[in-house]
């Protein structure tokens, strides 16, 4: 299957959501939401254990994430973008969970963690954000911060094959206005895959006739 590749810079990107984060819920935000809420229930998030977000935006999902680990466990959100890290601090702040949630700059190609730090690490409409050769180079991270048997979440656009009208529309407009679509649809199951990790569950759903994919994968 032939995946659509990234024609912007990380600098474009880590400016363009600067600039976007003031009113990115507004956009896309609550489309997205019902999905990466669908994705975090199927991450089966227990009390105790810590959890990574990459690419956490403007922080919704680590709310829902710190409510599920509690006080005994913690919480890790990295994103590019200075812009969306504050609107994540802010909303933790008003949450009252910031105490629980640290937030640190950063590229999902290079993970400022430890190895075997984190029970799960979680990935919603982030991964289809990194050109096609960085995708591996992102899951292999994941398999090197996750303990032996923690779980990978993705929630994300997915290339069908033949792609659907919608599907073809989305892609022609990433290639034209790359700047502005910057994301595309991908295979993130097959990716999971090949990355090492044993896929244990998967739910295909559709926003505005856009395919979306939630996986749920173990690292063996």
């Amino acid at each position: 299957m032939q995946i659509s590749r990234v024609k912007r810079s990380k600098s474009t990107a880590r400016m363009a959501y600067d600039r976007l984060s003031p009113i990115y819920d507004g956009l896309a935000g609550s489309s997205e939401t019902r999905f990466m809420r669908l994705g975090v229930q199927m991450l089966s998030i227990e009390a105790g254990e810590s959890v990574l977000e990459i690419g956490c935006g403007t922080g919704k999902a680590l709310v829902e994430l710190y409510h599920l680990v509690g006080e005994a466990g913690k919480v890790h959100g990295l994103d590019l973008s200075q812009g969306m890290l504050q609107k994540s601090s802010d909303r933790l702040s008003k949450s009252g969970v910031a105490h629980g949630v640290c937030l640190l700059e950063g590229d999902g190609t290079y993970l400022p963690y430890q190895s075997e730090s984190f029970n799960a690490v979680f990935i919603s409409f982030t991964l289809e954000l990194f050109d096609t050769p960085e995708i591996p180079v992102v899951l292999e991270e994941c398999q090197r911060v996750l303990v032996p048997g923690g779980r990978l979440g993705v929630v994300a656009m997915l290339k069908t094959e033949p792609p659907g009208t919608i599907v073809r529309l989305y892609e022609w407009l990433h290639d034209k206005l790359p700047a502005y679509v910057d994301c595309r649809p991908i295979d993130a199951d097959t990716m999971i895959q090949a990355a090492g990790f044993k896929v244990d569950k998967q739910q295909i759903r559709s926003m505005w006739g856009l395919p979306v994919e939630m996986v749920v994968a173990s690292k063996e």
